[in-house]
């Protein structure tokens, strides 16, 4: 009992020296929590003591590089209500669904060193959050639903966003960030993310990211899911942060679904172009639903944005009334056939090499490893100063 309440102890105090508050800021932690995701102020923040020379400053004036680290931060819309607004509206069942441990996660945890302080970013429901017994970990996530679940566990968690990570530079021996990059809408967050990652672990300390692969090993899950339109893709996924649509814009029957017709049609060709290889010399002379099909494999293969729905039964969408506001809105449809409310969730998956063109340009890290693991694509860095 008093070894427990020792490492309770020395874990809370890591967790509040991580932070890049004072102490006495209890209060001011649990005010963002519930306002964060508009406020995106955890920078101007100050710590005071020994630690605070650890802390990154605050901007005071707005020169380029600045206002550009501003807008990175400032989440686009596309994640406000396809990323933050549907994991709070099905947190209880994607957490009852979210237990099993992926294998090579676990054995990253389990072979860091005895006493190691690691950071879960984007935890969840905190399911990797104590699992190496000889390590003290935290978290956090964007869903405060999520953040709930994790706090009654008994977890050291808080409610925060990954491109602007409250804690202190260089305090963690370790830090994960498994499935969340792919929620992040543009290249400039996905990377402010890992550099976030990066920083606030020690030298010498590890990374471990993993992503969605838009290689997926299950090819037909592709069909399931929705493709964004181009003009999606160049509104809301540009290389800066998307523009604001209005709320009627961003209804989510405007963007075409998948044509079973036609994905029904590609299946029939591959299967016989299998069967006769010398078909594909003779597209033309065989129609051109043929030539559709082909041209829209293409599509799927060049496709990296995509909305994956979730599929929440109607006795679990009766907890709360998340799901009626969400369909009053616009944000979830029925599907009376399986019985479930469909959210549909914001995904960038990510291609062969994609993670460590991110990485290249930083001088301050080395890719350690990376593979690839049930349609994920993974990488381990080392932070070197």
């Amino acid at each position: 009992m008093v070894i427990t309440f020792l490492r309770q102890n020395r874990c809370l105090s890591a967790t509040w020296k991580a932070l890049r508050v004072p102490t006495s800021s209890s209060a001011w932690l649990s005010k963002t929590n519930s306002t964060m995701r508009e406020d995106n102020s955890f920078s101007s923040i100050h710590s005071s003591g020994c630690g605070s020379d650890l802390i990154q400053e605050s901007a005071s004036t707005c020169d380029d590089e600045k206002c550009s680290s501003r807008n990175v931060e400032s989440t686009p819309e596309i994640e406000k209500k396809y990323v933050h607004r549907v994991y709070d509206a099905i947190a209880p069942h994607f957490s009852s669904t979210r237990f099993a441990k992926w294998p090579k996660v676990a054995t990253f945890l389990k072979t860091l060193p005895l006493g190691s302080l690691i950071l879960d970013a984007g935890c969840g429901n905190g399911k990797y959050l104590g699992l190496n017994p000889d390590c003290y970990f935290i978290g956090c996530d964007i869903s405060a639903p999520l953040i709930k679940i994790c706090a009654d566990r008994e977890h050291e968690v808080l409610v925060a966003d990954a491109v602007n990570l409250p804690y202190r530079t260089g305090f963690g021996d370790a830090a994960i960030s498994i499935a969340v990059l792919h929620h992040l809408s543009t290249e400039n967050r996905r990377r402010r993310a890992i550099e976030e990652l990066v920083r606030v672990v020690k030298k010498g300390g590890l990374v471990l990211i993993t992503v969605w692969a838009v290689e997926q090993e299950d090819r037909s899950l592709l069909t399931k899911w929705t493709p964004l339109a181009p003009k999606y893709v160049e509104e809301w996924v540009g290389p800066g942060s998307p523009r604001v649509r209005s709320p009627s814009s961003l209804m989510l029957e405007s963007i075409p679904e998948t044509d079973d017709r036609s994905v029904e049609s590609m299946r029939e060709v591959k299967a016989n172009i299998a069967e006769k290889p010398e078909k594909i010399q003779n597209l033309n002379h065989h129609g051109e639903d043929d030539e559709m099909a082909l041209r829209q494999e293409k599509n799927i293969k060049d496709q990296q944005e995509y909305f994956v729905p979730w599929h929440l039964p109607y006795h679990r969408a009766e907890v709360s009334g998340a799901s009626m506001t969400a369909l009053a809105s616009g944000l979830a449809k029925k599907d009376d056939k399986k019985g479930a409310v469909v959210y549909n969730r914001y995904y960038h998956v990510f291609g062969e090499g994609e993670l460590e063109r991110l990485v290249s340009g930083m001088d301050n890290i080395i890719v350690v490893d990376r593979f690839y693991d049930k349609s994920n694509w993974c990488i381990i860095l080392e932070k070197t100063c």
